[in-house]
This record gives C-alpha cells, sequence and structure tokens, in this order.
C-alpha cells in the first residue's frame, strides 16, 4: 500500500488518521504542493485530478479522500469508520461532507493562491478570507453535532464522545485535520464547545498523533 501525500493536506491528513486507526502500514510518499511536485509529468501521469491524497492499494490507485477512507472501510471493516445503521451513516456523512463539501473547498492551498497571485489579495485580506469561512462552517458543524447529539438522546442513545458514539468515525478523520489548519490560521475556536470536545478526545488517541503533520517524513515546521 502506497499513499502519495503531503504532510500539510488536510485531505492527505484524513487518510493518515483512517489508515492508523485501521493499523494498516503503508509507503509515505511525498508530495510537495507548495513546490507543484503534483503538476509535474511523473505524478500527473498517476492521478488525472492532480492532487493528493493518492492511495495505491489492491492493485488500484484512489483519489479523493472520502472514497479512500470508505472504500478502506468496506475492505478492512475493523474497526469500522461508519455507524452499523442507515440512519448513523447518513449522519456520519453528513458531518463528514460538512467538512469536505462546504468548508475545506473556501479555504484550500488552490483557492488561498488564487486569492494571492491572481487576484493580488494582502496577506491579512486573505487570511481574513480564510477565517471567516472557516469559523462560519465550524459554527455550523457545532449546530450540527448538537443537533445530532439531541437525536441521540430522544432514541435513548448514550452522549457522543466523539462526533458520533463512543468511538472515532469517518467525521472525525476530516474533522481533525480541519481544527489543525484552522489553528494554524489562528481562527477563533471559542463557543464551539461540542467540536473542540470531540477534537480533544480524538488528539487523545495514538493513531490521530501518529497521523499528524510533526509526526511525517516531510514535516517542516
Amino acid at each position: 500500500m502506497k499513499l502519495h501525500n503531503y504532510f500539510r493536506s488536510s485531505a492527505s491528513f484524513r487518510v493518515r488518521i483512517a489508515l492508523a486507526l485501521k493499523g494498516l502500514p503503508y509507503q509515505y510518499l511525498a508530495v510537495n504542493l507548495a513546490q507543484g511536485d503534483h503538476l509535474l509529468d511523473a505524478y500527473r501521469s498517476q492521478s488525472p485530478e492532480v492532487l493528493v491524497p493518492l492511495l495505491e492499494i489492491d492493485g488500484h490507485r484512489l483519489s479523493q479522500s472520502m472514497a479512500i477512507i470508505e472504500y478502506l472501510d468496506e475492505t478492512r471493516p475493523e474497526p469500522p469508520l461508519l455507524p452499523e445503521d442507515p440512519l448513523g451513516r447518513a449522519q456520519v456523512r453528513a458531518l463528514a461532507q460538512s467538512v469536505a463539501c462546504e468548508i475545506h473547498p473556501l479555504n484550500n492551498l488552490r483557492v488561498l493562491k488564487y486569492l494571492s497571485r491572481e487576484l493580488k489579495v494582502d496577506e491579512d485580506t486573505k487570511n481574513t478570507w480564510y477565517r471567516h469561512w472557516v469559523r462560519g462552517g465550524l459554527e455550523a458543524f457545532e449546530r450540527q453535532l448538537l443537533a445530532q447529539d439531541a437525536l441521540r438522546s430522544a432514541a435513548g442513545q448514550p452522549p457522543s464522545v466523539y462526533c458520533w458514539g463512543a468511538s472515532p468515525t469517518m467525521a472525525d478523520c476530516l474533522l481533525v485535520p480541519q481544527i489543525f489548519n484552522a489553528q494554524r490560521f489562528h481562527v477563533n475556536l471559542d463557543g464551539l464547545p461540542r467540536t473542540m470536545a470531540a477534537f480533544e478526545a480524538c488528539m487523545q488517541l495514538q493513531a490521530f498523533q501518529d497521523a499528524q503533520p510533526s509526526s511525517c517524513p516531510d514535516f517542516v515546521a
């Protein structure tokens, strides 16, 4: 198993977490997005999207972090990253998509570079953009967690320790990298008690610690 990824890529971070939670060994192949490694012919020939992560597994090359995580969960089901029941799976996917579809597209590296290089936005304005969209997205994530907690309570289920339930799910795999990036850009994380409680619970686990950027071989402070 080979994972083409970049230590600072939150999408790559998601897959590293999933692999660590499942105890799956892999070869770490660094693709430096900041230096444009993903645009070189050698990588372009493997990844039509010229994006990371790219996972080589079972004789195939898989892209898109959520698709990779779901493939891992279907082919290596222990421990599961999606609940057994259809409603629980839908709730976890909704949380994950809140990060992947609502927050991340507005603050990924391509967007930030476009703001700086093409629109000539200065650093302070670019960072204000980042903080605005990430903070708003996390506030929506917090409301979603609280609403789902209410559903669990009404159904007689115990309170969640993580985003959903008593063990990490795909939603946690997506939340943690987003919080890491928010902290790097000094986003205000006050007033998000449920979200930050899930984050802190995750960071108590070795798998999340092992997958974080500072543990990567290509890490640069």
